[in-house]
């Protein structure tokens, strides 16, 4: 499953799916088959070519203009476009353009530590919001931004850096779709040809871009982006699979990071990515959507949808029935109900909004609901962004890993999964249930570690983190010697540096300020829980 923005309809760790992970091929090698040579030599052609293509950007470096009015990005932030190859075996053929943008560091020309390059997730996610952080004066990034220009960027295939898409965006969010739980084999094989005929969109609408919709090809640009900075070294802060893109950054070129930020960490192991990874995410997203039930019911002064866990969850049942027999608004069913109410597992800034407009349903006012989980047609610039980040999502899932290609190992592990945690299973199963028939050539996941001149790294993880469960980040930091892990405890916000918890805030700061690690892990107390 993608991550959500609390402002989207669609999921960013999942539509109304999830992360999901590769199986890798059983056995002990004990010498090197001749795939795994040839795997080997590929990757070696393509860090030759990501050598030639950063030269080459560091050559031409970044045209900076204002950016373009529709882009939504207000003066002093500006835009450009870096080259990257398409393939990175062929660094001299065909070409992409990655767009970027910048705004310069608010602090003296002394104060300047270069620049600090985000990535908010995804797969699909795009960071060129991210020096707006310093128009709109975001306090908790006061400090960062005084030594660093922020730059942000769209991944290949993301928004305006050669985007690629799967089906037409206004079919894509049309409604209602139908209940991700089936009650019947027919369902399930309903949903099976749609997970078909996606995958084939993919190929006839994107079949160019597919192969190389990778993440050591997305990793290979942003060491390109580095270069056409005019920096030595690379200053990333990754969130949620932004976090996967700076591991396989931190394996592939150690020796390029000078500081690297982790929050809400996918797990790294070759065997979760990414069929395992979704698996996960199932039986986290059951425990935080209980932990907002309990919320809920301690708050029923306000909301009044009950004073336990089960009252809330009955009504939650009650409400989902009653969208199967008969969608509210005629385009808010199950699946509708899924996509908006995860956000609330994902992120506590959804508590309140989402437990707001439950309440007002429960309450006769059916309008809110149907407002803020139906799609709107008339947005056919957002529906556009939906379709093309859910496309990402699903080709670079996809792509990275091997996927089961047997409906019965999928048919058993969700069917045994949804007994437990049945609120999210199904619906993640079938958001990436494509890359069982997809169309082009698998990879192995690049085996994470750390290589020479790896320096210590920051990871910040919460303990009930839904999308990145916290088993993540504590893979992470052993394949990473010499890396940091703070634990925010007993607390389950998907990205962790944004929210206000001085115990966090503090030690980023200082780690990006000065590249102080503290002499050994630590544990801070959650952030403050939303109030209504």
């Amino acid at each position: 499953m993608r991550d959500i923005r609390p402002n989207t309809r669609v999921a960013a760790f999942g539509s109304a799916g999830v992360l999901v992970a590769a199986t890798l091929l059983a056995g002990a090698v004990t010498a090197p088959t001749a795939s795994a040579t040839s795997a080997r030599s590929g990757q070696d052609r393509e860090m030759r070519g990501a050598a030639i293509a950063a030269e080459r950007a560091a050559e031409a470096g970044i045209d900076w203009q204002d950016c373009p009015a529709d882009w939504g990005l207000e003066k002093p932030i500006q835009c450009g476009y870096v080259s990257v190859p398409l393939d990175y075996a062929r660094p001299h053929g065909k070409q992409i353009k990655i767009a970027v943008d910048r705004i310069g560091n608010t602090g003296t020309k002394k104060e300047r530590q270069g620049a600090l390059v985000y990535n908010p997730g995804g797969p699909g996610g795009s960071g060129m919001r991210f020096p707006r952080r310093v128009t709109t004066k975001a306090p908790l990034w006061a400090n960062t931004a005084k030594a660093y220009d922020f730059v942000g960027f769209d991944p290949r295939g993301v928004g305006r850096s050669a985007p690629i898409s799967c089906v037409d965006p206004q079919e894509f969010v049309k409604a209602p779709k139908a209940d991700p739980v089936p009650d019947t084999e027919a369902d399930k094989l309903a949903q099976i040809k749609l997970a078909r005929e996606y995958a084939d969109g993919c190929y006839e609408r994107s079949s160019e871009m597919l192969p190389y919709m990778t993440t050591p090809n997305t990793v290979r640009d942003l060491d390109v982006i580095r270069a056409a900075l005019g920096e030595k070294k690379l200053n990333f802060l990754g969130v949620s699979y932004g976090t996967y893109i700076g591991a396989v950054y931190g394996t592939l070129f150690p020796g390029h990071v000078r500081r690297m930020v982790v929050d809400s960490v996918v797990n790294p192991s070759r065997e979760k990515i990414w069929y395992e990874a979704n698996l996960d995410q199932d039986v986290a997203f059951e425990g935080r959507w209980k932990d907002w039930q309990d919320w809920v019911a301690a708050n029923d002064a306000t909301f009044h949808l009950g004073t336990t866990r089960a009252a809330v969850q009955a009504k939650w049942l009650e409400l989902r029935a009653t969208a199967k027999k008969n969608p509210i608004g005629g385009l808010v069913g199950p699946a509708e109900l899924i996509s908006f109410f995860q956000s609330a597992p994902y992120y506590d800034s959804s508590w309140i909004p989402v437990a707001t407009v439950f309440s007002k349903y429960v309450a006769g006012d059916t309008q809110a609901l149907v407002d803020a989980a139906a799609p709107d047609l008339t947005d056919t610039v957002g529906n556009a962004a939906s379709e093309n980040g859910n496309a990402v999502y699903t080709a670079v899932e996809c792509a990275d890993a091997q996927w089961p290609t047997s409906w019965r190992t999928w048919n058993r592990d969700n069917t045994r999964l949804h007994k437990d945690h049945p609120f999210m299973t199904w619906a993640n199963a079938w958001m990436n249930l494509p890359c069982a028939y997809w169309p082009t050539k698998q990879q192995t996941p690049v085996n994470v570690k750390t290589n020479k001149g790896l320096p210590g790294v920051l990871i910040v993880q919460s303990t009930r983190d839904a999308a990145t469960p916290y088993e993540g980040a504590v893979e992470l930091h052993q394949r990473f010697k010499g890396s940091r892990l703070i634990t925010e405890k007993d607390a389950g916000s998907h990205g962790v540096t944004g929210l206000v918890n001085p115990c966090v805030n503090e030690r980023v700061d200082a780690y990006l300020l000065t590249g102080k690690l503290d002499t050994a892990d630590v544990t801070c107390a959650p952030h403050a829980t939303p109030k209504p």
